[in-house]
């Protein structure tokens, strides 16, 4: 096992620049995840640790090793694909064991490490059986068990269950935190499904345009999140986000109106800002409910998802550029074109500044 450290991590292509300055540490057997939309460099930044990618600037480490200059098989990294990259002519077994092959591992060594990660991954009847003959999950834990194999310091994980069906990546999610914590090797995780960054990781990094937005753990970012490309990013459903200016702050709170002209109390440290002030309200979908104390919003139902202990409605409010979304129980039926009273509670709504960083939460 190692630690892993990226000091100023800079990647370009051409005149492209994709990562701009990355710091991180990650330690000894953690399970790190990365996300970010489509074109944010986590893939780019994973493969620069693997070595498939050389850093344009800064210094990768692995353990006590500075890696810039080494090769991926001298890395003590093992990596894992969204393709399944399996030799077809080969069965599990000799797919497994082919890279110990190469290496010249002796022959017992080799069936007690394959058999081992067999076990570990339940596919010890699977190993006679070549690629075609097996399921999508069963390929992929055939994949995860070549790299289980080499017995690496670190492993790689880019995008490993976006090829399989929804209730097999539900499976196969609980498999990887199951093996990490047998394995206790640290692991660094890709992925654009934030379903299995809030369920896998120890702590989640959050990246955005070739930059980290913010590094915690799960339900920290969910909480707390740094600034409004967090709050939009982490949550399915999104965060709620409307258009408000300040009426009054101190550090024990905020009162806002609506670009509606609703108004609201949030508790937040709201010390820096002042009366006129642009910005914007957040609230969670199940934090919202249409019964309460707290200050109300009028929305409109757009369109209604029922499903089954839970109802999800989409409206519309003038003070949202996009739908609001509120989580109410299952028996509740609302209907498109009905108003809606939406409650919103101080203690847990968000406030961000104009320039998008978050004020603190009482």
């Amino acid at each position: 096992m190692a630690n892993v450290r990226l000091v100023d991590v800079k990647k370009a292509f051409g005149a492209v620049e994709v990562l701009k300055g990355v710091d991180l540490e990650i330690a000894d057997g953690e399970f790190i995840v990365f996300v970010g939309p489509s074109g944010c460099g986590k893939s780019t930044l994973l493969r620069t640790i693997a070595g498939l990618e050389e850093a344009t600037t800064g210094q990768v480490s692995i353990g006590d090793r500075v890696v810039n200059d080494l090769s991926p098989s001298d890395r003590g990294i093992a990596m894992v694909f969204q393709s399944y990259a399996l030799y077809p002519h080969m069965t599990a077994y000799e797919n497994m064991a082919f890279g110990l092959k190469l290496a010249k591992t002796e022959k017992g060594e080799i069936d007690r490490r394959v058999r081992a990660a067999a076990e570990a991954l339940s596919i010890t009847d699977y190993l006679d059986r070549k690629p075609k003959a097996m399921s999508g999950g069963q390929r992929q834990r055939v994949a995860i068990g070549r790299a289980i194999v080499r017995e690496p310091e670190v492993f790689l994980f880019d995008e490993p269950l976006s090829n399989l069906d929804a209730a097999l990546r539900v499976r196969m999610r609980y498999e990887f935190a199951r093996l990490h914590a047998e394995l206790k090797t640290t692991m660094i995780y890709v992925t654009h499904d934030q379903v299995e960054a809030m369920t896998l990781a120890d702590r989640i990094v959050v990246l955005n345009g070739g930059r980290i937005e913010q590094v915690g753990a799960p339900m920290d970012l969910y909480d707390h999140p740094a600034n409004l490309f967090v709050a939009g990013f982490i949550g399915s459903p999104k965060m709620n986000l409307l258009a408000a200016e300040i009426v009054e702050a101190s550090a024990t709170g905020a009162t806002l109106k609506t670009s509606a002209g609703e108004t609201i109390h949030v508790s937040v440290d709201a010390a820096t800002a002042k009366a006129g002030d642009a910005v914007t309200l957040g609230v969670r979908p199940e934090h919202l409910s249409t019964t309460g104390d707290g200050d109300a919003v009028k929305a409109e139902v757009m369109f209604v998802e029922t499903l089954g202990a839970t109802t999800m409605a989409h409206l519309t409010h003038p003070a949202s550029q996009d739908t609001l979304t509120v989580q109410l129980a299952g028996e509740l039926r609302a209907k498109a074109g009905e108003g809606l009273t939406l409650h919103v509670p101080g203690r847990q709504a968000h406030l961000f500044a104009a320039s998008g960083k978050a004020f603190t939460r009482l």
